[in-house]
Formats: C-alpha cells, sequence, structure tokens
C-alpha cells in the first residue's frame, strides 16, 4: 500500500515510470504501478544491508561483489561492470556511443515498445535514435528479419517491459553482427523460472552482446540503485572509464554480493515459480472481462500489458477505489487503451477484480 491526486502528465513521455502514479495520492493506494516483487527487501537482505552501515566511513570497495556476480554468470570478472541501477548502464552507453569510444557501424535502433530509458538516454547523449515498432497483431513479437542490417546498436528487453513477452535467446543471438552492439535489457529474466532464454551465458562468446541486469525487481532495492552489465572486457573497460569514481555504495555493493549467492538464487527462482501461479490466477479472474485483452498468449514477466476500450477512463476509476495501475500510452507504440498490471498474490488480485467491475470493466 502507498498513498494517489490525478496523476502528473510528464513532460516527456519517455521519462514517465510506474512510481509517478503513486505520488500526490489523497488515500492509500494498492500498488499495480510498478513492477517490484511485493514483500521485499527480504528480512535476511534488510539485515545485510543493517550490518553494511558499520562500514560507512570506509571508501566501497567492488571487488567481493564483482567477483560474486562473476561466479554467478559462470563469467571471468573482466566481463562484470556493477552500475548503479540498469538505468546507468544506458547512460554509460549512450554516452560512450556519443563520444564515439565505442564504435558501431551504424545508428542506434530501440525495439518499441519496451522500457523507455535506453531511448531516453541516448536522445540525451545527441544521437539520433530509429525505432523497430512491434504490433499488438503481430504478438509483440520481434523478427529479426525486421532488424534493418544498417543497425549500429539494437536495444531490446527481454521478457520486454510491458509487454510481457519473452523472445527466444536464439532470435536475439542471431541479430548479432560485427560492428553492431546487441543491448538485451534483461531486468526482469530472474522473474522468469531457471532464467529461460537469458543471454548471459553467451557473453563469453557472442562479440558486442551487451547484457544488463537490476536487482530492483526481484530484492524490492529500487531506492539503493544497484544492478550489473554483462559484456565483453573491451565494453566493459570502455564504460567503467565513463564512471565516476565509487559510483556504488557499500550498501549497494553488499547486496549485490549477497543476491548473487546460491541462497538468493535459490530464493529468487522459488519466487519466479511462484509468480508461474500467480500470473496465472491473474489471468483467469480476468477472463471475466470481455473488453480486457492481454498482450499476449504467454506473458513471461511479474506484470500484464491490458487492452480496454475506455482504459483512460477506467484507470482513474480504479485509482478512486484505491488501486494504482500504471499507464501505457507514454511507451512509444501504445496508447491510451492500454494500461500495464502488476502481478500479485492472488488475494489481492481477487480485490482487484471486484475493484474492476465496480470500475465499469
Amino acid at each position: 500500500m502507498t498513498t494517489g491526486t490525478a496523476v502528473r502528465t510528464p513532460t516527456d513521455p519517455l521519462r514517465h515510470h510506474g512510481d509517478e502514479e503513486l505520488r500526490d495520492a489523497e488515500g492509500p493506494l494498492v500498488d499495480l504501478a510498478v513492477n517490484v516483487r511485493a514483500g521485499t527487501p527480504p528480512r535476511w537482505l534488510r539485515e545485510r544491508l543493517t550490518a553494511a552501515l558499520d562500514g560507512l566511513a570506509a571508501y566501497p570497495d567492488p571487488r567481493a561483489a564483482r567477483r560474486a556476480v562473476a561466479r554467478r554468470h559462470g563469467l571471468p570478472e573482466e566481463c562484470v561492470l556493477l552500475t548503479a541501477g540498469a538505468a546507468e548502464a544506458f547512460v554509460l552507453l549512450a554516452r560512450a556511443l556519443a563520444l564515439g569510444t565505442l564504435p558501431t557501424a551504424g545508428p542506434p535502433l530501440v525495439v518499441h515498445p519496451q522500457f523507455t530509458e535506453p531511448e531516453a538516454a541516448l536522445r540525451a547523449a545527441g544521437l539520433a535514435v530509429s525505432r523497430l515498432p512491434l504490433t499488438a497483431a503481430g504478438g509483440f513479437r520481434l523478427h529479426p528479419a525486421s532488424v534493418p542490417a544498417d543497425a549500429g546498436v539494437v536495444v531490446v528487453g527481454n521478457p520486454t517491459n510491458p509487454t510481457s513477452v519473452l523472445h527466444p535467446a536464439t532470435d536475439l543471438a542471431s541479430l548479432a553482427a560485427p560492428g553492431r552492439l546487441l543491448v538485451v535489457d534483461e531486468a526482469f529474466i530472474d522473474a522468469v523460472p531457471a532464467e529461460r532464454e537469458s543471454l548471459a551465458p553467451a557473453v563469453a562468446n557472442l562479440p558486442g552482446l551487451v547484457v544488463l541486469r537490476s536487482l530492483t525487481k526481484t530484492w524490492g532495492l529500487a531506492g539503493l540503485r544497484v544492478g550489473y552489465l554483462l559484456a565483453a572486457p573491451r565494453i566493459v573497460a570502455t564504460l567503467a572509464a565513463g564512471q565516476p569514481l565509487w559510483p556504488l555504495s557499500t550498501p549497494a555493493l553488499v547486496a549485490a554480493e549477497a543476491c548473487a549467492g546460491p541462497a538468493a538464487l535459490a530464493e529468487a527462482e522459488a519466487a519466479a515459480r511462484r509468480l508461474v501461479a500467480d500470473r496465472a490466477h491473474l489471468l483467469g479472474r480476468l477472463d471475466a472481462f470481455p473488453e480486457l485483452r492481454t498482450a499476449t498468449r504467454h506473458p513471461a514477466g511479474p506484470f500484464l500489458l491490458l487492452r480496454h476500450p475506455r482504459a483512460a477512463t477506467l484507470r482513474p476509476r480504479l485509482r478512486k477505489l484505491g488501486y494504482a495501475t500504471r499507464r501505457a500510452d507514454t511507451f512509444p507504440g501504445l496508447d491510451a487503451r492500454w494500461l500495464r498490471v502488476a502481478v500479485r498474490a492472488p488475494d489481492v488480485t481477487d480485490a482487484f477484480a471486484a475493484a474492476l467491475a465496480a470500475a465499469g470493466a
């Protein structure tokens, strides 16, 4: 629960994110707008973070965290760059591309609809960005043949926010090409059982591949800002040169190390399997509303993209009933008929379904 008046319209739609739906609240809201797993961070992680406060007098030392992340993915440490969330990684990439320190054979292309920060960072760096729009008629599936041969950078999410589509790893790997950076945002892949379709294992042998990870969603660490990037040592070294000294705090580094350990990975896997059941329950309850349609038949993320002919009026009605949902018309390629909702526990879903009925869905 958190506390929502009417949500502000963003000046730049690319900079609008789910947390905007929760600001300036007049009463408590059930958060279905932000994709952070409920009930996080877990107690054991909070205890680790609290203990880290005793070391704040010393400058942050990233070595243990970097080793842990490298070990977790079976990669050399030189393939790991710790970042202040995945958002920092997008900024580092954009700046390196603009400066020419990370040369590519052509301009950047962003596959949409998807998380908008990559394009926002590229544009802020002064780069001209092309878009490849995926369509509802095609189930928001990416067909490798649709990517122009002259794209020097291809950015795609997997599973994609907000569509919840999981693209086959083989399809994405086929996009790798000489002189091209293939940037795959896997911020939600740990919500997929066994991290199916992840390209992280291919970093060591697929030139130009960059995989981004976030600890925000599964572990509830949006306020701590911690994530990492996996790529060839040359790419990592180039991007690291663009970071300030000590880019991550000591608590953030402790979180990165802790969440890469075997016990944490087992917990994340168990949460991913629970999510499958919780998502199926949500889909089942939504079947009662014939005008609601999901973006894909086989959603894979901890959220659903929904289409409703009156979504623009449905969202404020749900807000008045105490439920914050994410507007989706700020994602390129979507309009006001779309909204995104996070998958929650069955009791929350049941109450949400009752609110949908009360709102006239």
